[in-house]
């Protein structure tokens, strides 16, 4: 009996027809966590009052607040109002601490040039009706880092930068947990 040689490529469309309906198969039921909603249906309207400050930061409330009520407004379909008491839901939020620790230092110098900012936050959404707890983190952590420039004439304070850049990222991944299921 002579020897038939098998050519690799003879079974690629059945091997590729397989794999498409093993794909198609294994998707049926299941979906991307994080696409269903997770507030009532019947909310429409959200009140974020000023988050508390615990600290010596001047005005870092202002913008953690400032950031949320964005995040919400570009991401959600909730009206976002300043009156908790007309509210279907209440987010309070505070800022327990802010933390500064240096990273790296000049070689020369022995001066810090980048520094760690780390902040400590609270959050709790509650419906208005029921006064029921919807969503609660009691620290959520968020740290970035910052130049520190040693150029007095050029001198440009970064704390301000990478605290706005944190507000932002503690924004969006709070509406994101409030607003998703995980």
């Amino acid at each position: 009996m002579p020897h038939r040689r098998c050519n690799k490529f003879q079974y690629a469309p059945l091997i590729a027809a397989l794999a498409a309906a093993a794909l198609l198969l294994s998707a049926c039921g299941y979906h991307v966590a994080g696409r269903a909603a997770n507030l009532p249906s019947d909310w429409k309207t959200i009140a974020v009052p000023a988050f508390k400050n615990d600290t010596t930061r001047y005005r870092i409330e202002q913008r953690f607040t400032a950031a949320v009520i964005r995040q919400f407004i570009q991401r959600t379909k909730y009206r976002i109002i300043q009156d908790p008491e007309s509210a279907d839901a209440v987010l309070h939020g505070e800022i327990l601490s802010v933390e500064t620790a240096p990273v790296i230092f000049d070689a020369t110098t022995g001066q810090v040039t980048t520094s760690l900012v780390t902040v400590h936050t609270k959050v709790l959404l509650v419906d208005n009706q029921s006064q029921k707890t919807i969503y609660e983190n009691d620290d959520m952590v968020f740290r970035d880092e910052y130049q520190i420039s040693s150029d007095v004439q050029s001198f440009f304070e970064e704390q301000d930068p990478a605290l706005e850049r944190m507000a932002r990222d503690f924004s969006a991944q709070l509406v994101s947990n409030v607003t998703e299921k995980f």
